[in-house]
């Protein structure tokens, strides 16, 4: 078994440099890490931004939650279920029981809004709310390692809990508790995480309110991808806001994602859980945010028709990585020596591979020699070798070229 753990900080240097030099020189490369909507030939409805160019954007009225009419828009695109969205595979797994995802979320009070300027900026506003520098946080593994930029910029400690992969992704409850010493402030819940796209079963939703409860943490879910289901499990609740929290839950998301806009700077914070707790954290938060007023008045004034308008790209999206995952299931099941990890959402999927070098190793030859950019899976903290984690993004004739030239390399065929 071959390893390529790294430490943080030197995470795909040498991808990176690869690839800027492949590019410098004029080389073509098929980017399956993508994951800029704006760049795979998605179709933008014409005058989508000319929303921003309201007059009203011109007078200056700051709010430090947002702005009510924006506010009123994100909580109304909340509160409908086709937010969520509905997969062919998703659909045809549900059929006939009650195996099918409920009804959807329920209604989100506008009030239990703030509004940030992205996702990012949304955790730095709750680590500050919640934490101390010093303080613990814990993160997902795997998970996207900007969770641990974003901690340590705010000088916190970010302490990795496991998720295991048994046919799907699970909290390992046992090593969860074992990382709560010293206590932490909170815990943070991809939902669906990146990369993995496993949404937050109800068993481990059950265990998290309980385990918060207990040791007085708070819990963070981002959201972000959670309008793009794949294959969710049967009974998966899909969104931490179909049902009300019994603990303070900080659930994030933005235009980035929802509706391929992550050039219009918008991103948000739904507070849940005991009333009482709820509106003290509120005053804390309009606090914070009144010192930074950083979202932008011409883009809250656009709220509402970016998130109307924006649909078809949410449905655009939707189509491209249903297609692309399918594309992908097929060509693993031409290589058995391959396997592809269960994707229940999001815009990843991720490949396990033989072990017979290095992810590192590997990639720099899908980079150098097959002219194909794809993730190793440490850059996402996978615990041993060895996976490869592709973007579901990139338009499906190159995709299939691309990911059938990655299964030749890795598996000899």
């Amino acid at each position: 078994m071959f390893s390529s753990r790294v430490p943080a900080g030197r995470r795909v240097n040498r991808l990176s440099q690869a690839h800027a030099r492949l590019r410098a020189q004029g080389i073509e490369v098929t980017d399956l890490t993508e994951s800029n909507p704006t760049r795979v030939g998605l179709h933008y409805p014409p005058g989508l931004l000319d929303a921003l160019a309201s007059p009203g954007g011109l007078r200056y009225e700051p709010t430090p939650r947002g702005a009510p009419e924006a506010r009123q828009a994100v909580a109304a695109w909340l509160s409908q279920p086709s937010c969520f969205g509905d997969s062919p595979v998703a659909t045809a797994s549900r059929e006939g029981a009650e195996a099918g995802r409920v009804s959807g979320p329920s209604p989100v009070d506008p009030e239990r809004i703030a509004l940030t300027a992205s996702t990012s900026e949304a955790y730095a506003c709750l680590f500050k709310l919640l934490c101390d520098p010093g303080d613990r946080v814990l993160v997902p593994q795997p998970s996207y390692p900007l969770l641990e930029h974003l901690a340590r910029f705010e000088g916190l400690e970010p302490v990795p809990y496991p998720l295991e992969y048994h046919g799907a992704w699970r909290i390992d409850g046992a090593a969860l508790t074992d990382a709560i010493d010293p206590r932490p402030r909170a815990i943070i819940v991809v939902n669906p995480n990146n990369p993995t796209g496993s949404f937050l079963a109800p068993d481990d939703r059950c265990a998290l309110t309980t385990f918060c409860r207990e040791r007085e943490l708070r819990l963070i879910v981002d959201e972000v991808f959670n309008p793009y289901p794949i294959d969710p499990l049967p009974g998966s609740g899909r969104s931490v806001l179909e049902r009300s929290a019994d603990v303070l839950t900080f659930v994030l998301g933005g235009l980035s994602k929802a509706v391929g806009l992550p050039q219009v700077k918008l991103g948000w914070i739904v507070v849940d859980g005991p009333e009482d707790e709820v509106d003290a954290t509120l005053d804390a938060l309009d606090l914070l945010l009144d010192t930074y007023l950083s979202v932008s008045t011409p883009v809250q004034l656009a709220a509402e028709r970016l998130l109307t308008e924006g649909t078809s790209l949410t449905e655009q999206i939707r189509a491209r990585i249903t297609a692309n995952h399918r594309i992908l299931a097929r060509v693993v099941a031409q290589h058995p020596a391959a396997g592809l990890l269960r994707t229940e959402g999001g815009w990843y999927a991720v490949i396990q591979v033989p072990a017979t070098e290095t992810e590192e190793t590997l990639a720099l030859r899908l980079l150098e020699q097959d002219r194909v950019l794809v993730h190793p899976g440490y850059f996402f903290d996978f615990p041993r070798e060895a996976f490869l984690v592709t973007s579901l993004l990139p338009e499906p004739d190159r995709f299939e070229a691309a990911v059938t030239r990655v299964l030749a390399r890795t598996t000899g065929r």
